[in-house]
């Protein structure tokens, strides 16, 4: 859900109609079999099937070892490697989260769902409609977040990059834009923005993707880690608070704890020297303090630390 300075200019791979629209026949076909099933059985085949995919996908299982090892130098391999297989797991509940979402939450039972901590303030500043920037990262279930407000009629934009299949991608949309929340393709978002900040509405990213050699490289788990100047350039524009939270998953259930963990509000920033470092530093930093309190929950496998700053880049080995 970010708004990345311009890509290079690159050939788009022309897809086939056909095999997008088989694709789509089949998820289809799958999601009639899912739900012939209790949504706890699904879960469970979810544990299972992220158990194998530790197993098989090997490059992933590197990757996120290797990430957890550098993140948690004070762990042990076996430590790293319950993690990282938990982690996998988290990320097949997932896709069962994400089609069951809006078959089973609804105004009147969301209690049943979900357990709010801490979220009163930013509540009440989506209610002002002054604006605010929402935050979080690849963590547990973020997807809820959006279609709650927007079940609750919060004026909520998400920002999203639409999957290669189109059918695939417009029926996702859906499931997420049928509450409420609207999404926008991050191509198009920068011409947007100025229209969704005069609507005071509140803007959601999710801030721990690589931004490239060019994002502000801030601390992130004791390594630089890239990331996008957008979101501080927009809090410093437009003088929005930025509210930073999770949605945390208890136990194997559809159940989740949503908290809000950090305020970053203008007042804070308006006497730094680098208010755009400042603000970013700040935001990562408390995405690491609520992963740290279960990082079972994280997406250890994709590259957060694929570019490197400019200093690392050009050492040099040594002779």
């Amino acid at each position: 859900m970010n708004v990345p300075e311009k890509p290079k200019n690159r050939k788009k791979k022309q897809r086939n109609a056909v095999l997008d629209w088989l694709g789509y026949a089949a998820m289809r076909a799958g999601l009639f079999i899912l739900f012939l099933f209790p949504l706890r059985s699904n879960l469970k085949f979810a544990c299972l099937l992220g158990s194998v995919m530790w197993r098989v996908y090997k490059r992933g299982r590197l990757r996120a070892m290797e990430n957890l090892q550098a993140s948690f130098p004070d762990k042990d391999t076996a430590w790293c490697e319950q993690v990282g297989r938990r982690s996998f797991q988290q990320l097949a509940m997932l896709v069962i989260d994400i089609f069951y979402t809006p078959r089973i939450v609804r105004k009147d039972n969301w209690r049943d769902y979900c357990a709010p901590r801490n979220i009163e303030r930013i509540k009440w500043l989506m209610q002002e409609k002054r604006g605010l920037i929402l935050l979080t990262a690849h963590y547990a279930n973020f997807e809820i977040v959006g279609y709650m407000l927007g079940l609750f009629g919060f004026n909520i934009y998400s920002i999203a990059r639409p999957l290669d299949n189109p059918y695939i991608s417009r029926y996702l949309y859906g499931i997420r834009e049928r509450k409420g929340q609207k999404i926008i393709d991050k191509k198009g978002a920068t011409e947007q923005i100025m229209q969704i900040m005069h609507e005071g509405a509140t803007l959601g990213f999710i801030a721990d993707q690589d931004a490239g050699r060019k994002g502000v490289f801030v601390d992130f788990f004791g390594r630089k880690a890239s990331t996008y100047k957008s979101i501080g350039l927009l809090a410093m524009q437009y003088n929005l608070p930025i509210g930073i939270g999770c949605t945390r998953r208890v136990g194997d259930r559809f159940f989740f704890e949503l908290e809000c963990t950090r305020l970053i509000t203008p007042d804070e920033w308006a006497d730094k020297p680098d208010p755009l470092a400042w603000i970013t530093q700040q935001y990562t930093k408390a995405i690491e303090d609520f992963i740290r309190q279960d990082p079972t929950q994280y997406w250890w496998l994709h590259r957060r630390w694929k570019h490197r700053p400019k200093e690392e880049r050009q050492k040099k080995p040594l002779e």
